[in-house]
């Protein structure tokens, strides 16, 4: 099965790095879901939840405030000004 590498980065340090099934997050066009092969994006978030499925079976949440997502060749980087996680 295909995987994500996913970077989750405030402005102070990066706060989860490592491979995902699938990354949701709230862009300012709505709810967003990313999974292993998804186009090329680039898309500003608003407040909210992020989450991220892991490889091995772990759940990753935080709380961001405004910030972007970019998706390529199945890499997801998502950065915000700060970054709470809620569940590591």
């Amino acid at each position: 099965m295909s995987s994500l590498t996913v970077d989750l980065v405030a402005a102070d340090r990066v706060v989860w790095r490592g491979e995902a099934h699938q990354v949701n997050a709230r862009s300012v066009e709505g709810e967003l879901g990313v999974l292993p092969g998804h186009e090329p994006l680039l898309t500003i978030l608003g407040e909210g939840d992020v989450t991220i499925r892991g490889t091995d079976g772990t759940s990753h949440a935080a709380t961001i405030d405004e910030g972007f997502l970019s998706v390529d060749n199945n890499h997801v980087t998502i950065v915000a000004e700060h970054v709470t996680v809620t569940q590591a």
